[in-house]
């Protein structure tokens, strides 16, 4: 199996001044998933390169076993240090592709017509795919699953909302969470962040990785 892994590259969480990205514990977790399963992985993010990691995701308290062995695992931080563009990828090389989480996705992610285009062939070529957390930010492309008459992957299907502990990331939450909602025609708000299309038996630890975090939603 081969499995593409989109990160973002957004690093300005809005307008505060602060720094985000990615969370750690969303892209390790489930990359040490698929690598023990013997899964091909790429990553992948708009910008190609390194993405910008969310600097609270790397603190102490939220630190675990997989973040410290992605941390010592060599190749995997060469693999992310050089990233493909998001531009160069084809959902024809990949079996399935998943979304880490982190307040980023939901501004690069969320517009950029690359992933959008992706997400599209995925659902139109009969593929998984998969979200966590505020990664769902991507699925709520404008026109997402149009293009080609395809339905979305949000239609029909009840969508989790979230509201993070920063006010501008949860202004931002609750702007994709209403459209997520109206697309789905369902909501379960406050709901845990939930894995849509699981491309592969994942632990409940990488859905819910997040809510460990003083109860809120971090990634």
């Amino acid at each position: 199996m081969k499995i593409l892994m989109v990160i973002t590259s957004h690093d300005e969480l809005g307008n505060t001044g602060r720094k985000t990205g990615f969370w750690l514990e969303e892209l390790a977790a489930p990359y040490f998933v698929f690598k023990d399963a013997g899964a091909e992985i790429v990553l992948a993010s708009p910008k190609g390169g390194q993405p910008p990691l969310d600097p609270k995701s790397n603190e102490p308290n939220s630190q675990t076993d997989l973040t410290r062995r992605f941390e010592a695992d060599a190749a995997a931080n060469a693999q992310l240090a050089s990233t493909l563009r998001l531009d160069s990828v084809k959902q024809q090389d990949f079996d399935t592709v998943f979304y880490p989480g982190g307040h980023g996705p939901m501004w690069d992610l969320a517009e950029d017509k690359n992933s959008i285009e992706l997400l599209e062939s995925f659902v139109a070529a009969g593929k998984t795919f998969a979200v966590v957390c505020h990664s769902t930010g991507a699925l709520q492309g404008q026109g997402l699953g149009r293009s080609h008459g395809h339905r979305r992957p949000v239609d029909h299907r009840p969508e989790p909302g979230f509201v993070g502990p920063d006010s501008h990331a949860r202004t931002q939450s609750a702007q994709q969470e209403g459209q997520l909602a109206a697309r789905s025609g369902r909501r379960a708000a406050s709901a845990p962040p939930r894995i849509l299309h699981a491309p592969m038996p994942i632990t409940r630890e990488t859905a819910t990785a997040s809510s460990r975090r003083s109860g809120s939603f971090g990634g």
